[in-house]
């Protein structure tokens, strides 16, 4: 069951301005990654929250990318803009809507329709005619997806935009969920996150991932406000948990809820088991919280620990190449009642997981192919089947 924050003034309309009091790299020396964890003080908002609720955090932008965005279009920053999407009472600064308001990555084929009609240059106005060709949609999304606004604007600079027309067509820079990886029970004052820091390179250009960086590079520990609200999630435990078994697989920044699932558990009554898959790329510099897991399963908080290491070894072995081996165990665990979590990377990993799962109960219930996806229907109806992607 959800928090409810009904006796809080904070809320995503108007979010609590809450300090960071820890940020740690959870990777090792020589780690691919840049994993962080992060401590959230809430302390005095009147916000709660429950074990498989989010953190929703609002990012500033860099003030680099802000700074050449306004060379490219020859502003000061100080010009007064209302862009429509906002439904502002009064009017802000450029600057302002560029750092804290608007996106400045995502640029649609709207913005490149505005370029193409303000283009002077014959060059430009033949490669945006080009762009722009129905017959070439398709390869214009892999395209824009390479660029940022400031991108779009030195590439075709004989388009000329007044600093309104700019932010007319750009979108709302939105809030980032983040699932809370820690408990009530443990810290009803913080709030507990695992973040995987974004950073690679489109077209030329260093990106990074607007709130991971936000919260890597420009909050100062205990002096940066970070506008925060708690959301309520249909991801959790039951209220009746204590006796249930639970089955959780999260590789990757997708172990965060379950960390606080174990937590809220750790030392109850009750006789429900916990078995966590975890899997990243090397155990010697990714296996995030790793002591803390190896306690776990040291004092029986948590019964079994699989963990799925891609790089260590020639062939990628993937979380759900370990749950298919343990798939007997697993089956039985299913048949008492256990209920079976999965967090994190929507596009493959969540996909192969369920494949598994579906394999499973094909191979162990002795079922049709039929029957498994009836199966499974079936858990998700009952919710004991939980996901929570990305």
């Amino acid at each position: 069951m959800s928090a409810s924050n009904e006796a809080s003034p904070y809320s995503k309309t108007n979010p609590y301005p809450a300090r960071i009091s820890e940020n740690r790299l959870l990777n090792a020396e020589g780690s691919a990654k840049e994993t962080r964890h992060f401590v959230v003080d809430i302390a005095g908002s009147g916000l709660s929250y429950t074990v498989g609720d989010s953190l929703g955090v609002f990012p500033t932008n860099r003030v680099e990318e802000v700074e050449e965005l306004l060379r490219a279009v020859g502003a000061s920053g100080d010009e007064l803009v209302s862009p429509a999407m906002l439904k502002l009472e009064q009017p802000i600064s450029l600057r302002e809507a560029w750092t804290s308001r608007l996106a400045l990555a995502g640029p649609t084929p709207k913005l490149l329709k505005a370029v193409a009609e303000k283009a002077t240059d014959e060059v430009e106005q033949a490669q945006l005619a080009d762009l722009l060709k129905p017959e070439n949609k398709d390869a214009l999304k892999p395209w824009l997806e390479e660029r940022h606004y400031i991108d779009i604007l030195q590439e075709f600079p004989s388009a000329k935009f007044t600093p309104q027309e700019l932010v007319d067509l750009q979108r709302k820079l939105m809030p980032r969920l983040y699932s809370i990886a820690s408990s009530p029970s443990v810290s009803p004052e913080d709030v507990h996150l695992t973040v995987a820091i974004v950073r690679y390179e489109t077209n030329g250009r260093d990106r990074v991932g607007v709130a991971s960086s936000f919260l890597a590079d420009r909050v100062n520990v205990n002096e940066t406000p970070v506008p925060v609200f708690v959301s309520n999630s249909h991801f959790g435990l039951p209220e009746d948990h204590a006796d249930k078994d639970i089955i959780m697989v999260g590789p990757g920044t997708g172990i965060a809820p379950f960390r606080a699932f174990v937590q809220e558990r750790a030392g109850q009554p009750g006789e429900g088991r916990n078995w966590v898959f975890f899997g990243d790329q090397h155990e010697a510099t990714d296996f995030l919280y790793g002591d803390e897991w190896r306690d776990y399963l040291a004092n029986g908080d948590v019964d079994r620990l699989d963990l799925a290491w891609s790089r260590d070894q020639a062939e990628k072995v993937y979380v759900q190449d370990k749950m298919r081996k343990a798939g007997a165990e697993m089956w039985s665990w299913l048949q008492g009642g256990a209920i079976f979590y999965v967090c994190g990377d929507a596009k493959r990993m969540a996909k192969d997981v369920d494949r598994a799962l579906h394999d499973i109960a094909a191979e162990h219930g002795n079922m049709s192919e039929d029957e498994a996806v009836a199966f499974v229907k079936q858990l998700k109806k009952d919710k004991r089947y939980q996901r929570d992607v990305y």
